[in-house]
């Protein structure tokens, strides 16, 4: 099979069995076959059930477009906490090849090629305030910073408040999201923002 007609696939950042099926004018069963060998010998990087790039594409992707396999990935999610800040140049801490996401699933983790994709479950009350920017689902700077602080708050994130910078960040948007959260975490907001 010529590798020049599966370069097509690389029209979209990723691919289905049925992709493949359509491209080649194959039989599903042989396109899961051809998936499954070609995983096997390197050519095509499996992101999930169903679903691959090509491994020529993946070296090659830019920053954006791992974020948007971030949102992919695990369906409904969108990213947050340092990540977010960092897009948003909120931060001075950057995360190469490491993308932190907010899910109302499950928290998990997703190591592809040595670029992870963590994951972490919100509660359905607190997953909100993310607008779709450059076709990627992401919180705004001040819902990220809030998602941050709640997690840090309980002692399950590690926030570098020193590499933030504070005057990006609108504090009384901070005080209306900040709302829904547990006292615990307000607490944390108030005495880090003075509000």
């Amino acid at each position: 099979m010529q590798y020049s007609l599966l370069r097509k696939l690389r029209e979209k950042p990723f691919f289905t069995v049925k992709d493949l099926e359509a491209l080649l004018g194959i039989q599903r069963g042989s396109a899961r076959l051809l998936c499954h060998r070609y995983t096997k010998a390197g050519l095509f990087i499996r992101l999930k059930k169903n679903f691959y790039v090509l491994a020529e594409a993946w070296d090659a992707f830019s920053q954006e477009e791992l974020l948007r396999v971030s949102n992919f990935l695990q369906v409904p999610s969108y990213i947050s906490f340092t990540t977010a800040l960092s897009f948003y140049e909120v931060t001075t801490q950057v995360q190469r090849d490491f993308f932190e996401s907010a899910s109302t699933r499950r928290s998990e983790r997703y190591n592809i090629k040595g670029v992870v994709f963590n994951y972490y479950k919100l509660q359905e009350k607190l997953y909100f305030d993310f607008v779709k920017e450059r076709e990627l689902f992401i919180a705004t700077r001040e819902k990220a910073f809030v998602d941050a602080l709640y997690l840090h708050s309980f002692g399950k994130y590690r926030l570098d408040l020193s590499a933030i910078n504070m005057e990006r960040l609108d504090r009384k948007r901070i005080d209306i999201l900040s709302a829904r959260y547990p006292e615990k975490t307000r607490n944390v907001i108030r005495r880090i923002c003075g509000i």
